[in-house]
């Protein structure tokens, strides 16, 4: 009997922990496995590609988890440098462009794994392609830039975005040295923040010496006559720059699976079960930043980037492709970041999102430290929660604050997957000695606060 044919499309994240985890559970005389990958590297971290610029990793390679041979050394058929473009659900086929020799082939399959990742908001902006504009999705393009700081005639760099990317890239232009500003569309930085959250960020950056412009909608690059960045124009402001970085967010990595009439959301991810098969196809899975997943806390779908997901999804699909079984009931929307020594970090929904689910909420802000007042080395951090107004069902919370202080959103995000209320918050056995936490960690005090709101509103 014929080994059954597993082919992937995409070779990062999501596309080789299925494919590894298939081969864990199936040898190669049962399950014949075949990645396609486009780019140059495999199972590699895009998350750390920030910090390398920056130099706190030292090495590319450094970030790449495991290489193309060693993935072939566990009979994977792995076949860099070439892109699928087309799926032909009916014929159980795709077809795959050879971008170093130009060849075309149709490969048929048995079970179909998407992992086409996301693709960099990249808007059809004059000089948007100019030499010293430089984009981080790939190991390429952090190479690039690289190259292009070393290079570069003067010391200014301007990044366009403020969500994590930008003041991730905010921290490493700064590390090397650059003058940075930072031009945001937003009221503030870090719009998975509410606003007042958000400029909590905006004023730490401004002390590290990064220019935020908020509001600002940017309209085009500025070259010099050899064709290469000099400035970025913003409403009519142009900004000197000799370096641009992109950080603008990105959409699902989609078309091919559009073209073949999967279904997507409304965000243009796949939509899956909890399985992480294609809805209404039996024999096609999907999974990581090309995917939407459901929101626990709001119920609704959300397209979330994030390599925790994507692994995940990954080890789901190759235990079930492989003849066991796995799901992957959703997620809280937990995140962290950090811009230089000022951590960030959420869960669950802000304000607004809480007002598009229909939700009545109130809020507690309190200000606390990291670690006994009286500890050397004490740092500040803000802790913000939301809870629903009725049921004082915990439905998001906030962090910003120094060293120590964005992890702590893990308490949270523990207690939105149970579905605790913050008077439950409130009794929660955490951990105290005075190098870690004051007697009440901040977590507790901003539930205690919101006990009492939730209290307020009842009566």
């Amino acid at each position: 009997m014929a080994a059954e044919r597993m082919v992937v499309i995409g070779g990062d994240a999501t596309g080789m922990s299925a494919a590894s985890q298939a081969r864990r559970l199936k040898g190669p005389e049962e399950l014949e496995i075949i990645v396609f990958e486009r780019g140059r590297f495999t199972s590699f971290s895009a998350c750390g590609i920030p910090y390398w610029v920056g130099g706190s990793v030292a090495e590319r390679d450094d970030l790449v988890a495991r290489t193309p041979d060693e993935h072939r050394a566990r009979a994977i058929d792995l076949r860099m440098r070439t892109e699928v473009t087309e799926i032909d659900v009916a014929g159980q086929r795709v077809r795959s462009h050879d971008l170093e020799s130009g060849a075309r082939t149709w490969t048929s399959y048995d079970e179909l794994v998407l992992a086409t990742g996301a693709r960099p908001v990249r808007p059809a902006l004059p000089g948007i392609d100019a030499a010293g504009v430089h984009g981080v999705q790939t190991l390429g393009d952090g190479e690039s830039l690289i190259d292009s700081l070393e290079s570069a005639r003067g010391n200014r760099a301007v990044v366009v975005g403020a969500g994590y990317i930008g003041v991730e890239m905010a921290e490493a232009l700064l590390r090397r040295g650059y003058r940075v500003t930072v031009l945001t569309r937003g009221s503030q930085p870090m719009a998975t923040l509410d606003p007042d959250m958000g400029r909590l960020v905006h004023e730490a950056m401004d002390g590290m010496g990064i220019t935020t412009v908020t509001g600002a909608e940017v309209t085009g690059i500025l070259t010099d006559d050899a064709g290469r960045v000099r400035a970025v124009s913003a409403d009519g402001t142009e900004y000197p720059a000799d370096i641009a970085v992109l950080g603008m967010g990105v959409a699902p990595q989609t078309a091919v699976a559009r073209a073949a009439g999967l279904p997507l959301g409304e965000h243009g991810g796949l939509l899956t079960d909890l399985s992480m098969r294609v809805q209404g196809h039996e024999n096609i899975w999907a999974g990581g930043d090309c995917v939407e997943v459901l929101d626990l806390v709001s119920g609704r779908m959300r397209h979330i980037p994030l390599g925790t997901h994507a692994n995940k999804h990954g080890q789901i699909i190759g235990a079930n492709i492989g003849g066991g079984y796995a799901t992957f009931p959703g997620v809280v929307g937990t995140a962290v970041s950090k811009v230089c020594d000022v951590e960030i970090a959420r869960t669950g929904l802000r304000e607004k999102d809480a007002r598009a689910a229909g939700l009545q909420f109130v809020t507690a802000t309190i200000e606390a430290t990291n670690s006994a007042g009286y500890y050397p080395e004490a740092a500040a951090m803000t802790v913000k929660m939301l809870a629903e107004r009725r049921t004082g069902k915990l439905l998001g919370v906030q962090i910003v604050g120094r060293e120590g202080s964005a992890k702590r959103v893990d308490i949270a995000a523990v207690a939105l997957t149970a579905g605790m209320t913050v008077e439950q918050m409130v009794t929660l056995d955490l951990g105290y000695a005075p190098p870690f936490s004051p007697v009440w960690d901040p977590v507790l005090v901003a539930a205690r606060k919101a006990v009492g709101a939730v209290r307020r509103a009842g009566a």
